[in-house]
């Protein structure tokens, strides 16, 4: 019984932490001498980043810890 509520409790846990992440959509990408950009859609806000502060995005962080300035659009 223990066991049952500890395994309950970590998936509920797993769940939380997943819906309180930013969601990242990528909507446009380029390639440009040999160097990759996205822009990205977080929390309503545009962003164009590099692909490591892609991943960084995608693993939690948001664009305020990454100091990010929202894209300008043309």
């Amino acid at each position: 019984m223990v066991v049952s509520v500890a395994r309950e409790n970590s998936r509920r846990a797993a769940v939380k932490n997943a819906l309180e992440r930013h969601k990242v959509y990528v909507t446009a990408q380029r390639f440009s001498g040999g160097s990759y950009s996205a822009r990205v859609l977080v929390d309503g806000e545009a962003y164009w980043v590099d692909e490591f502060r892609l991943s960084q995005l995608k693993q939690g962080l948001s664009p305020a810890e990454l100091e990010l300035t929202p894209a300008i659009d043309d």
